[in-house]
């Protein structure tokens, strides 16, 4: 169980920030916000080196992904990373350390310095120097192939190096209790010791620099066995057994002068270096070795000036898929404004730099994790690799960032998402008829990417567990996430009408978690579903009839009864309809005197700080703004127990849906203004709960300024719920049925509102201070 941190609250404290001057926002005179999106004004500029990777800048294609930084010693280094670089530990670990020197340096103290991270292009631009040279590199990890591109271009003639510089040199074991922390589930009480296998640079290749790491050992089928699974073994791959990843550095003007090392052998006016990366399993590491270098190889012969180009293209029409671009004309929030809209397109940035690649985004750190040998505290002095909570997905924090990407319009960053549970369906059905001896499947709320629980979570001493329970109290009945990824299945579905993918995945998938929700439990003596033994989230270790199952099961059946009827039978249809119709009512309670929800019929035993009455309101939607019972169930939004934000706490979203404009505002901006100021860059949220950059910090800002603006439910869209009247905006957004809203709010008016397809707006409710 990913349980609470108490020093949440101080961290948060300590990190925050919230005005800022000019300079350190970022603003230029160039441009102005809706010149183009997003505006110039919202790329991050910096007019200094950094002073190590916490300075670092993030970029990526989806899949590779780099934190570069400059350093004063006329260094150019970053990062590299990807998002399937699973180690045998099944740790996601960086690939690399690039160092790019350069002399004479072009960085040193006095000389003038401007990096920049040009949103529109994806593209980072550093120009330094002084009067007698000026030295201009361009950073882009092309968006259509997995390369990191650097140009350089110098006024005068410079001598330059690159190298790669590996960490895991040797074979080490984790001792330290907090960096193991990084290797969660594994370990432990009656565990195997943790250990590090080293990376290996080629010394005998002729095609660049090539380094690399090679899974020779998996923790894979001990994983199955201990959960009684060893029947999927044999007729299933080992996922992480010979999965290798590495880079290839090339470069035409510099040659090799070392197995890590390419050098000029003259100083140039002007020179390029790729960084190819790839993951992949392989017979051996000589296939790797030649898979990478044909990959480097056929994009080499594509015209580079036309990639660059065509890198751009993905880029602005990325941004063209939808925006909300805010201002102010009260002085006292222009900073605070500035952020939030700023740093909406900075987190939506940060989403499409990670999220078409192999796996989903990981909720802790993303691929943009650096070292910390310079964050002072209890964490200092781990290598880049490192990640509170390691390499397990944790449906609470992972299902955020995607539910920010439907009204973005951003369906192709949800794919991985959906691609790990569809890949999963086998060994969860299978788990399901191991232990409980029906039809089904259940997702764990903490799970591998290939589907299970991880081994402590599990538990290794199963002398007092029947198989399928957890020897985690806090996971052990923890499956409604099923229920939720179900409904974000039919929710893109309702955006996209992809057929293919409501044959292929949605339909696979949902209705074997409803098999298993049906089938799971019996019914009591009037024929209702008994939820018994049950636990409502983490937060209450035992429950009768928890309130999230019932409003999901309910919600996800209404769902399914409106696909199309060519692609439901009738079976199912009967047994959706016969599902809704055996839910116990939706638990409720008294509260000095007022009828308000409740997080189960039955609850105690609580363990941690969620409001599981509140998914009622997100992400299940049963009430809401124009529907029956707002008004309890804004009573219950104000008896919540736990009211703050930050981390993966959603009070800002539920507030939105609630139509509660001020506390909306209030908590969103709080998010966007709240960063670790002990990073440069101004999305570095956290660590939170969690880790550096917390990605569920910055999507829970992202889901509730969209709902502020815009809803969905039932056919209906509800525009401007609660919207400020003192932020002016124009914004493009994406509601079911592929249609696209776009609309223009000044001084508290509503001045431009279009619908794409155009008989779309009859479907429109405007609400809030604009009805």
């Amino acid at each position: 169980m990913k349980q609470t941190v108490i020093i949440f609250t101080f961290l948060f404290i300590f990190f925050s920030t919230f005005a800022q001057t000019d300079e350190e926002l970022g603003l230029h005179s160039e441009g102005g916000p809706w010149n183009f999106y997003p505006s110039k004004e919202y790329n991050v500029i910096w007019n200094s080196p950094s002073q190590n990777s916490m300075g670092s800048m993030p970029a990526g294609n989806g899949d590779i992904g780099i934190n570069l930084w400059v350093e004063e010693n006329g260094d150019l280094l970053f990062y590299l990373s990807k998002t399937d670089a699973w180690s045998e530990n099944a740790r996601l670990l960086k690939i690399g350390k690039i160092r790019l020197s350069l002399s004479p340096n072009p960085f040193i103290n006095g000389n003038k310095f401007l990096q920049e991270l040009i949103l529109q292009d994806g593209v980072i631009q550093i120009e330094a120097g002084n009067n007698e040279n000026t030295v201009t590199i361009r950073t882009w990890i092309d968006a259509n192939n997995p390369v990191v591109e650097m140009d350089v271009i110098s006024k005068s003639p410079i001598s330059a190096k690159v190298i790669t510089e590996p960490w895991r040199t040797e074979r080490r074991q984790i001792i330290n209790s907090t960096e193991l922390h990084s290797a969660y589930g594994l370990g432990g009480e009656g565990g195997s010791n943790v250990f590090v296998e080293k990376d290996e640079v080629v010394k005998d290749s002729d095609e660049g620099v090539i380094w690399l790491h090679r899974n020779e050992r998996s923790v894979w089928a001990d994983n199955l066995k201990l959960q009684g699974l060893e029947q999927f073994i044999n007729k299933n791959n080992d996922p992480l057994l010979h999965r290798t990843f590495g880079g290839l550095i090339r470069s035409v003007e510099l040659k090799k002068t070392a197995p890590n090392k390419l050098k000029s052998a003259k100083p140039l006016n002007k020179f390029s270096v790729s960084v190819y990366a790839l993951t992949s399993q392989t017979k051996s590491q000589k296939e790797w070795i030649s898979q990478i270098t044909e990959k480097a190889k056929t994009i080499e012969s594509l015209d580079r000036t036309e990639r660059l180009e065509n890198h751009k293209m993905w880029w602005q029409t990325f941004w063209e898929r939808s925006y909300i671009n805010i201002s102010t004309k009260n002085s006292a929030e222009k900073a605070a404004v500035f952020n939030v809209t700023r740093n909406y397109a900075l987190q939506r940035y940060i989403n499409a730099c990670s999220g078409r690649g192999g796996s989903p985004i990981k909720f802790n750190g993303s691929i943009f994790t650096v070292d910390t040998e310079n964050l002072e505290g209890n964490f200092k002095g781990f290598d880049a690799d490192y990640r509170r909570w390691g390499g397990p997905f944790w449906w609470q924090n992972t299902r955020l960032p995607y539910w920010s990407m439907l009204e973005s319009g951003d369906f192709d960053l949800m794919q991985p998402l959906f691609k790990m549970y569809r890949d999963a369906l086998p060994i969860r059905k299978l788990a399901t008829k191991t232990y409980y001896k029906h039809k089904g499947a259940f997702f764990p709320e903490t799970m591998n990417f290939w589907g299970t629980y991880t081994d402590t979570n599990y538990g290794r001493d199963r002398s007092e567990l029947p198989p399928g329970m957890t020897q985690n109290l806090y996971i052990r009945y923890y499956w409604q996430s099923g229920l939720e990824v179900s409904l974000m299945m039919l929710d893109y579905y309702a955006f996209t009408q992809d057929e293919a993918f409501l044959k292929e995945t949605l339909l696979p998938v949902v209705t074997e978690v409803i098999h298993f929700f049906d089938q799971h439990w019996g019914r009591d003596k009037n024929g209702k579903i008994l939820f018994d033994p049950a636990m409502a989230l983490e937060t209450y270790r035992k429950a009768i009839n928890p309130l999230p199952e019932i409003v999901g099961i309910n919600k996800v059946c209404s769902e399914l009864l409106k696909l199309p009827k060519s692609e439901i039978s009738n079976k199912q249809q009967k047994q959706w309809k016969r599902l809704i119709g055996e839910l116990p009512e939706i638990p409720t309670q008294i509260v000095d005197g007022k009828k308000m929800l409740a997080p189960a019929h039955q609850f105690s035993e609580k363990q941690n700080i969620e409001n599981p009455e509140l998914y009622a309101i997100f992400p299940y939607r049963a009430f809401g703004v124009e529907k029956e019972g707002l008004e309890m169930a804004r009573r219950t939004f104000a008896n919540r127990a736990y009211k703050e934000t930050g981390g993966w706490q959603q009070n800002a979203i539920k507030a939105a849906y609630l139509g509660l404009t001020d506390e909306a505002a209030k908590l969103t901006s709080t998010n966007f203004n709240t960063w670790n100021r002990a990073y440069r860059f101004p999305t570095n949220w956290g660590p939170n709960f969690d880790w550096t950059p917390d990605q569920d910090h910055g999507s829970v800002a992202l889901i509730a300024l969209q709902r502020m603006l815009l809803q969905y439910d039932n056919d209906k869209i509800y525009l401007l719920e609660a919207w400020p009247i003192s932020w002016d905006v124009e914004f493009k957004l994406i509601a079911p049925r592929n249609t696209i809203v776009e609309g223009e709010i000044t001084n508290g008016v509503l001045k431009e509102l279009k619908t794409s397809p155009s008989n779309r707006d009859k479907n429109i409710i405007i609400g809030g201070s604009y009805r």
